[in-house]
């Protein structure tokens, strides 16, 4: 009996000696067990909700276990947000977001449910995808300069996901930068405002490339003029803003993946490795590429940066414009 006492207390011993960062490692290395869930607190069909579900294919393939897309959408991306900052922070509740609900929306809205940064936890950038100018088909005008000069006189309306949203914010920008008419007629959320688009009730949208690729292919509306620093690969033809006679109008949204705050570190360097190694495969960049995004690699560490950077920008871009969802 005694010499079993002995031996109880050793392995207590042993397990206190086990570092909380180990356990960690140990545990990143069995993950994931189970199927994971990537929020994406958009509408299907937009660039979260395609991005989102070309890398998680690709995550479940590589991780032998299903990767769940999940769409919440609403207030601007804000249900679904304060859903994945709510859940169990193991790494198995990811969210997809992007620039506009998470470094923009903490700006507009005069109080949220979470935190954008304290609340989560960065763990890969995915891509940087061009918003572009869209313009309805039968819009007598063929670039930004006419654009304009048209706007000028005659004053365009144009849709978006809704008011603070950066379809509004940009559309803001360029009215003010060009000193044209711009008129905003907000929708809850960016395919609405596509739909009406196309069937001619506004004149203009500015939208993320993805969402609109297929119908600049169709022809049934025109791309005049991407935000980016440079043309989309699958879209060389199409002129950037800053290029069409606007420098310095440059805009390059990122989308990426967070987790819940307390997520453990080793789980969040697997999950960001894992997809930064995905980004480098080739049919991943061709699908990316097909959608007008381009793959965008970062350390958690550079993600985190990056947001708090981009909160600050953008609460400057909100104030100038005065827009609010409130």
């Amino acid at each position: 009996m005694y010499l079993k006492s002995i031996a109880f207390a050793g392995l207590l011993t042993l397990a206190a000696a086990i570092s909380p960062q180990t356990q960690a490692q140990t545990q990143a290395q069995a993950f994931p067990t189970k199927p994971v869930r990537i929020v994406v607190p958009q509408t299907p069909g937009g660039a979260s909700d395609a991005l989102a579900r070309i890398v998680g294919q690709k995550l479940s393939e590589k991780w032998g276990q299903a990767v769940v897309i999940e769409n919440r959408a609403g207030a601007g991306g804000n249900i679904g947000m304060d859903l994945v900052a709510k859940s169990p922070a193991d790494g198995y509740t990811l969210l997809m977001s992007y620039v506009g609900s998470h470094a923009i929306n903490v700006s507009i809205y005069k109080k949220l449910p979470f935190d954008p940064e304290a609340d989560f936890t960065a763990v890969a950038t995915l891509a940087n995808v061009p918003f572009v100018a869209a313009a309805n088909a039968a819009l007598p005008v063929g670039n930004m300069k006419e654009l304009a000069a048209y706007a000028a006189k005659n004053p365009v309306s144009y849709g978006s996901a809704g008011n603070g949203s950066v379809n509004h914010l940009l559309g803001e920008m360029f009215s003010s930068t060009s000193q044209s008419k711009m008129l905003h007629v907000p929708y809850k959320g960016a395919a609405p405002a596509l739909t009406d688009l196309i069937a001619g009730q506004t004149q203009l949208v500015f939208t993320s490339l993805p969402s609109v690729a297929q119908h600049i292919r169709a022809g049934t509306v025109k791309g005049l003029a991407v935000t980016g620093s440079k043309r989309a690969q699958a879209f060389k033809d199409i002129p950037t803003i800053a290029e069409s006679g606007y420098p310095g109008f440059v805009i390059n949204p990122w989308f990426g993946l967070f987790a819940p705050k307390g997520t453990p570190p080793a789980i969040v360097r697997q999950v960001n490795a894992d997809i930064n190694k995905i980004l480098e495969d080739k049919d991943v960049m061709d699908k990316f590429a097909t959608l007008g995004a381009e793959p965008f690699e970062t350390t958690p560490q550079e993600f985190t940066a990056m947001l708090h950077a981009d909160i600050a920008k953008w609460a400057a871009v909100v104030k100038t414009s005065g827009a609010t969802a409130d």
